[in-house]
Order: structure tokens, then C-alpha cells, then sequence
């Protein structure tokens, strides 16, 4: 859906409104809430025999070998992107694109005076880095202080980040939460406002909810994230606090309900389902980080060339299913030797 939403971007323009799969951007809210539930079961009965270093150690461990070949990948395919889009590329040289992947591997944000593409973002060889970013951000808190706090405080601090949440999404003036790209001070306040909900809100789930036993966990928790991410688009410029009331309410109600089904929906016991979800549980990641760099060649080549829709989202199809060819290989050959061999290095012991 995050790639389908990307493809299909490049012909709706700036207008919000005439997006397809209108509400893509929102998989960014639901993985911080995810990554927020999966972080508290994972590790809240860990810290006692488990030091901050190690546990900074794991978290590099498993995202890092891929931030830094989706930054390589973006270098790679940089110059071909070049197009009225991305004004900047045509004037960048190799030596500043050089030095923008060096500092993308750290994952430091760029400052705009910086930015070699011409969309201000903090990662431009590969935008949704800005979510790792994050991330790591949210990762540093909850070692440091998240995984402290009683269950009341951190019910507390739930409760007014939902708040902010919903201020910012109705007040927006483009009617949604999208942004948290650039270190640009308003798009610093969407980022943090769309990390901090959504993932104290999957901790506070993970700590206090009992789970049930629901049968077909997997079917209910696709479609309703199929529904929720491809929605269209509600209020139009009219009314443009309706749209963000829906971005608000969908992060705050329906993701903890989806991952409270799918915690509760128990082993799948058809084995070509299980592999099929194991599958796309392995290449999530790396689809993720590894995609935009391709994009940005696809919008170059639509705008370059005039493509209708019609006859890019046939090409579109073809990308995606690039995508995923590529991202298999980047796991099955980079990441998990990569991480097998970190982990035997820094760890000194099986990661698991």
C-alpha cells in the first residue's frame, strides 16, 4: 500500500484531494504504533540482564545495514531522477552528493542549505529515512525514560499526546498529518507530534490490555488496513478538519484496534499462509527504505515525458514488483548476513 500510494502520487500533484489510496502516508502512524507495541514486548522483561549498550547495539544491529544501502541506493539513482521536480540535482556535483550519502549513513538529519534534491527533506537520496530517524529517536526514549514510567503516567502523557495529535491533523491546513520530513522547525513539530502518540499508545497496549483469541486475525487486520490506508479523501477543501478528524481518529482508535487483533489472533496453523506472512514480515523493512530511491526515477520519467495514467501505472506495476525483487535480494544477500555477522561481533552471542 506505501508503495502503491508512492507510484500513484506523481499524478495527483500538490492536490491532496485527487490522490489515490488517498491515506497511504498513515502506515508511517501505524508502524510507530506497532514499533511502540512490538519494542514493550520484546524488551519490558528484559532490562534487568540487558545494559543500554547492548540494547542500542540490537536496535543498530537491525536497522542500520539497511539505512545505509537505501542511502547507496539513493547516490546510485540520484542523477537519474533529474527532472523540473527536483530542481537541484542538475547543479549538484559528485563530491557534494558524496559527502550527503557519508552523512545519510549516520542518519544525522541534513539541514536545508543542504538539501541536493529541492524538496527540503532531511534525507533527500532517500526521503522516508526521516522515520528511521524517528525511530532511533523514539528508541533513545524509551531506554532512557518511556520503559521508567507506571503505567498512570504514561496514561497520562498518552492522553496529551493524543490532544496535540488531534489539534494538529484538524488545524492542518492541508486537512492531514502529512510531513516530519525536514528539520524545518513546523515539519520538527509534525514528526514528533505523529511519533509520540501513536507509539506510547502501542507500549500502554502491550502493558495493559488482555488479549483474546480471534480467529482469521490476519484477513481482518489486512483488510481494515487496506480500507483505512486507501480511503478517499473526506471533506475536500470545504472542509478540510473532517480529513484531519479521520487521520486523528484512525491513529488513535483503529491502529491500537488492529494490532490488538492481530496480538489476539494466536499461530496461523495453514502453512502456506504462515509462509506467505513470514514472506511479507521479511521484506517489510526492507521494502520500505529501499523503495523511494525508484520513485523518484519513475516521477522524473512521468513528468519528463508527459505519461497519462493509464500508461504509467503499468510501468508503476512493474516497479512494484522491482521493488520487491530487489528488497528480497537485499535480504536474503546484505541484511541478514550483514546482521548475523554484527551481532556474532558485538553481541558475542546468537541474536534473537
Amino acid at each position: 500500500m506505501v508503495v502503491l500510494f508512492h507510484i500513484l502520487e506523481v499524478y495527483s500533484g500538490e492536490d491532496h484531494t485527487k490522490q489515490l489510496i488517498n491515506h497511504g502516508y498513515l502506515a508511517v502512524d501505524f508502524f510507530f504504533a506497532l514499533s511502540g507495541f512490538v519494542m514493550a514486548h520484546a524488551y519490558d522483561d528484559r532490562w534487568g540482564k540487558m545494559s543500554l549498550t547492548d540494547f542500542f547495539k540490537r536496535r543498530l544491529i537491525r536497522l542500520h545495514p539497511l539505512i545505509i544501502l537505501g542511502m547507496t541506493i539513493g547516490a546510485i539513482c540520484f542523477y537519474f531522477g533529474e527532472s523540473d521536480l527536483f530542481p537541484k540535482i542538475e547543479g549538484t556535483s559528485i563530491g557534494a552528493l558524496i559527502v550527503v550519502m557519508l552523512i545519510g549513513y549516520t542518519l544525522i538529519p541534513l539541514p536545508t542549505s543542504m538539501d541536493i534534491r529541492g524538496w527540503n527533506e532531511m534525507h533527500p537520496l532517500n526521503g522516508p529515512a526521516w522515520s528511521l530517524f524517528l525511530e532511533y529517536v523514539a528508541n533513545i526514549l524509551h531506554a532512557l525514560i518511556l520503559r521508567k514510567l507506571s503505567r498512570t503516567i504514561l496514561s497520562i502523557l498518552v492522553f496529551i499526546a493524543g490532544v496535540a495529535l488531534v489539534h494538529l491533523a484538524v488545524t492542518s491546513p492541508n486537512g492531514d498529518i502529512i510531513g516530519g520530513w525536514s528539520i524545518e522547525v513546523e515539519q520538527l513539530k509534525i514528526g514528533f507530534t505523529r511519533l509520540l502518540y501513536p507509539y506510547m499508545a502501542g507500549m500502554l497496549l502491550r502493558r495493559t490490555m488482555r488479549f483474546g483469541h480471534y480467529k482469521n486475525g490476519f484477513l481482518w487486520c489486512s483488510l481494515l488496513l487496506i480500507i483505512i490506508l486507501g480511503f478517499p479523501r473526506i471533506g475536500g477543501y470545504d472542509h478540510l478538519w473532517a480529513n484531519g478528524l479521520y487521520d486523528s481518529l484512525s491513529i488513535i482508535l483503529l491502529f491500537p484496534l488492529i494490532i490488538y487483533l492481530g496480538a489476539s489472533s494466536g499461530e496461523i496453523k495453514n502453512r502456506h499462509l504462515d509462509t506467505f506472512c513470514t514472506f511479507l514480515g521479511d521484506i517489510s523493512y526492507p521494502v520500505y527504505i529501499i523503495h523511494f530511491p525508484f520513485i523518484y526515477i519513475y516521477f522524473a520519467w512521468v513528468l519528463n515525458n508527459n505519461i497519462p495514467i493509464e500508461q504509467g501505472i503499468i510501468e508503476g506495476l512493474g516497479l512494484l514488483f522491482l521493488i520487491l525483487l530487489v528488497s528480497y535480494a537485499a535480504l536474503k544477500l546484505y541484511d541478514e548476513p550483514v546482521r548475523k555477522w554484527l551481532a556474532k561481533k558485538l553481541l558475542y552471542r546468537k541474536q534473537d
